[in-house]
């Protein structure tokens, strides 16, 4: 079995947020990372998307090219989910000239199998500038909850996909006129409505192992019927509809963006001198399971539009698995840079380190709720969980190993581990957070995670080797013994989760070869008893491994969130 993980493309159009990491990027790098880690043959992959009228009207704000504005976001995207650890396979660019060739194939596999068709359509068009007003060029009041900062492709409070023409008091973005006039317009349409039977049969099979959320919500969209769309805009930047009748369209940023997926596979392989074919050996291989990583507001194009566009053309198999997130909100309120209302990801975590963010935004990760980021909320979970439960139990163990065993504990104090109901039960624990992240249930894994260090703890506590010591060295000796095996396997255990804290825990015990880490990690334990056959040493004197944050600087972050407040 192949894994093809894929993360939603993020828009080239503005910073990462935590709610960005939380409920697309940081689960898809969890899930990927177990996965490697178990051995599969995985890859994730990612890039910008980079078209679109919100990116158009930007870059010219800033007096840029379209090119330089996407080229600038991708980096910068780019470097922040490095500074968080999370890593991708590839990570492309939709303004690259091999996904345009990409995109240009499903075009025509579409079209020559009739699910592309011309259609005239009402547009709005202002009549103070002359410029037709697609999506983001248009705002007004939503139709369906009367929110006033709608936009001409989706209502950002309720989330309907927005017709534009149906608008409440539409405003041109170009020159602010509310002078605007509904106008007949030749577009290409997607033809969904073509495909509906063959979709639900789809659906139908492969839905029941969704989440409930998404279920239902495509459930009650496409049970009756499937609306066609358009896929083509009168815009200056994209790529050009491939027909002599459409000189002047472009494909629309929603079409090609999750064709993104694909051609950025394409060019990993390419790049990375592999000989497997990207669509026989990865996206139409019966070997491969996909599964992409979404946010709720990209439900309907990764459950309905991209499923149906693969399908019907052909090109490739259809997702198998969408853990799609609902929101994470910053105290309550949608994240919204525009008004203020968020927290610059990259100086987090240039400040608190990666390790107690990631911590942090995977208990928040909002699996079938939205969730709040606050300030209060890292501080508590940070050091009442991370610094006292994990890195306490750690340093604790560890210093009493280091101080009075420095030339290493003997073999038969470790292998009498594995004779005893503590191994059953920690085997039983670890066998069972690989079935949940199996599962893609990455926020109740880490609480797994963290009750087994709370069971090492409570281990350590009740024997107590302060007080063995002095009464039986090699009661002491065996107690030790027992919870470095705890902590080796937390440090095991954390690597998907805590690369750097992980990576410090498995420095005491030395060179850990991959195999091994596999082996402890999958809950066998078969390696590590080999390896500790001759005895084991710390590699060096153990320090801190959590730090604390302190609560006057919490105190100064809720201050400035309640300044953008007034």
């Amino acid at each position: 079995m192949k894994y093809l993980i894929t993360s939603a493309l993020p828009y080239a159009n503005g910073p990462i947020h935590f709610g960005h990491i939380a409920g697309v990027y940081l689960p898809a790098d969890i899930y990927t990372k177990h996965l490697k880690l178990k051995g599969e043959n995985c890859i994730h992959i990612s890039g910008s998307d980079e078209h679109g009228v919100a990116i158009m009207q930007n870059a010219q704000k800033a007096n840029i090219s379209y090119q330089e504005y996407v080229n600038k976001w991708n980096q910068e995207h780019l470097d922040v989910f490095t500074k968080y650890g999370i890593e991708f396979d590839f990570f492309g660019q939709t303004s690259a000239e091999y996904h345009k060739e990409e995109v240009l194939e499903w075009f025509k596999d579409l079209n020559d199998k009739g699910f592309i068709e011309k259609k005239a359509e009402e547009q709005l068009q202002c009549q103070d500038c002359h410029h037709y007003l697609p999506d983001r060029y248009v705002e007004g009041t939503c139709y369906v909850c009367g929110h006033e900062e709608a936009r001409g492709d989706e209502c950002p409070k309720c989330g309907e996909w927005i017709n534009a023409v149906k608008l409440i008091d539409p405003v041109c973005k170009f020159c602010e006129s509310k002078n605007i006039e509904i106008k007949d317009v030749d577009q290409w349409y997607l033809m969904l409505s073509k495909y509906h039977k063959e979709f639900r049969e789809w659906f139908e099979s492969v839905s029941p192992e969704w989440r409930k959320t998404v279920n239902s919500f495509v459930d009650s969209l496409t049970k009756e019927e499937m609306v066609d769309r358009a896929i083509t805009r009168d815009l200056d930047w994209g790529i050009d509809v491939p027909l002599p009748e459409a000189i002047g369209k472009k494909l629309y940023v929603w079409f090609d963006a999750p064709i993104g997926y694909v051609s950025n596979t394409k060019e990993f392989l390419k790049q990375s001198g592999s000989s497997d074919h990207y669509l026989k050996d990865w996206w139409h291989s019966s070997d491969t399971q996909i599964t992409n990583f979404i946010g709720k507001d990209n439900i309907i194009f990764h459950a309905i539009i991209f499923p149906m566009m693969s399908l019907a053309s052909g090109r490739a198999h259809a997702v198998k698995n969408l853990p799609a997130n609902q929101y994470v909100n910053l105290e309550g309120k949608q994240f919204s840079k525009s008004k203020g209302w968020y927290i610059k990801s990259d100086k987090a975590v240039e400040e608190f380190g990666a390790d107690a963010l990631r911590y942090y935004l995977t208990t928040l990760i909002p699996e079938t709720n939205d969730s709040s980021y606050t300030w209060e909320g890292f501080e508590a979970k940070n050091n009442n969980e991370l610094a006292n439960n994990i890195g306490n139990f750690v340093n604790r163990c560890l210093t009493f190993f280091y101080k009075n065993w420095q030339e290493g504990i003997p073999e038969e104090h470790f292998l009498s581990f594995f004779k005893t109901e503590h191994f059953v039960d920690l085997q039983k624990q670890v066998k069972e957070i690989n079935l949940t992240l199996d599962k893609v249930h990455i926020k109740k894994a880490l609480e797994q995670i963290m009750h087994l260090g709370q069971t090492a703890n409570t281990f350590f506590s009740d024997r107590a080797p302060w007080a063995q010591i002095k009464e039986d060295n090699d009661a002491a000796a065996e107690t030790i013994a027992h919870s470095a095996i705890y902590a080796i396997t937390l440090g095991c255990l954390f690597t998907p989760y805590l690369p750097t804290l992980s990576s410090k825990i498995k420095e005491y015990f030395g060179e850990l070869s991959v195999e091994l880490v596999r082996d402890i990690y999958s809950g066998e334990f078969k390696l590590l008893k080999d390896f500790v056959q001759d005895g084991l040493q710390l590699q060096k004197k153990p320090k801190g491994l959590v730090q604390k944050i302190e609560n006057d600087r919490i105190k100064e972050l809720i201050e400035e969130l309640k300044n953008i407040k007034n």
